[in-house]
């Protein structure tokens, strides 16, 4: 319990699989991108998408969601 109040949880973030011709295949909630080719970050899960083109107002941002833009270390 105690060590529950003082880590920090990851935010949940929607995403959903895309196959070739932009149509929803899955969706999947989780804290960290997840892994494989054609996972796009949604603003929410909408079951009507099924199988039916992803509305590109759906997207979070237009970026990869497995790559972040990292910060240069300073030397």
């Amino acid at each position: 319990l105690l060590k529950s109040l003082f880590m920090t949880h990851r935010r949940h973030r929607h995403y959903a699989l895309l196959d070739s011709r932009g149509h929803c295949l899955a969706f999947k909630q989780c804290s960290l991108p997840p892994v494989g080719e054609g996972w796009v970050e949604v603003a929410e899960t909408h079951l009507g998408w099924m199988h039916r083109p992803l509305p590109a107002s759906a997207r979070v941002n237009s970026m990869s969601t497995h790559g972040h833009p990292r910060h240069a270390l300073a030397s």
